[in-house]
């Protein structure tokens, strides 16, 4: 029978497929290794094949590198405490806004680069006159971030300054204010808006800087427009060399022209973001905020 005797006819060549290997055969630390180099959206998408995927994305040293070297920095500061443990729920939790200053300033990383990214309600600004009605008021919205937005009815003096003092991760940062003309509102879930009180920005420009301590300084002058629409006014970059280090800026809004008045301004928030991800607003607001 000899070496015919191995193949006899109706069986199938090769292992059953019960012994064949199956994805869930691939041990987890082989796993573990192949997600470490993959950027936290594909790690997600790959979880969900089974649940050797799941328990193999757990992995602290998947996630260590792509936390922020501040993140200790910047759990301490949360509102919510620090009660995650593992990497990767540090890290899904730091890609959900984390409050801090009394609900007035949020952090949290993007999604896609995990760069640190941070916004400052328009509470926590100085705004000049923002205690007298007849000039400000602060009106509730779902379009802020905050839930709330300081609206100028009219005033001769626009002011607008802010200083924060934060540990950045070393990288290039964008600063931009977040401003619209006219009045938001809503209405049986329909967005009203109400361009009634906005004038004067046509006349002169209005003013962005920021300063920081290691004597970084930007400046830039945009005339307001795109009535009903909320527009990233970009101030300028500044570079964080040292993450050890906190990074203090100071930063404003200005149009101090007092022969005339100007009103109908919203302001919501100022936005720092790395320079990649600032790129990006850029982009979509490059019509609206042209540099003079």
């Amino acid at each position: 029978m000899g070496a015919n005797a191995s193949s006899l006819p109706g069986q199938p060549d090769g292992p059953s497929p019960s012994t064949r290997p199956k994805l869930e055969d691939i041990p987890e630390s082989c796993i573990a290794l192949v997600l470490s180099y993959l950027d936290p959206p594909e790690i997600a998408k790959l979880a969900r094949l089974n649940r050797a995927f799941l328990a193999a994305s757990s992995a602290d040293f998947i996630w260590v590198p792509k936390l922020p070297s501040t993140y200790p920095y910047i759990l301490s500061k949360s509102d919510q405490g620090a009660e995650d443990k593992g990497k990767m729920d540090i890290y899904a939790r730091l890609c959900r806004p984390n409050p801090f200053d009394g609900g007035t300033k949020e952090v949290w990383i993007d999604k896609r680069t995990g760069g640190v990214c941070l916004a400052i309600s328009s509470k926590a600004l100085m705004i000049t006159g923002i205690d007298d009605r007849r000039y400000w008021n602060h009106i509730p919205t779902d379009e802020s971030r905050f839930q709330t937005i300081a609206y100028l009815q009219q005033i001769w003096w626009l002011e607008v300054n802010g200083d924060l003092e934060f540990q950045f991760p070393s990288g290039s940062y964008s600063l931009f204010f977040r401003l619209q003309l006219g009045r938001v509102g809503k209405k049986s879930s329909r967005r009203l808006f109400n361009s009634e009180n906005v004038h004067g920005w046509d006349v002169k420009p209005a003013q962005f800087q920021f300063t920081t301590q290691d004597g970084q300084h930007a400046v830039s002058r945009y005339t307001l427009g795109n009535l009903g629409n909320w527009v990233h006014y970009h101030v300028g970059d500044f570079v964080v060399s040292d993450p050890n280090t906190s990074t203090n800026i100071k930063f404003s809004l200005t149009q101090i022209d007092c022969t005339h008045t100007k009103g109908g301004l919203c302001v919501d928030s100022v936005l720092i973001c790395p320079s990649n991800v600032g790129k990006e607003l850029l982009s979509v607001d490059v019509e609206v905020c042209k540099k003079l």
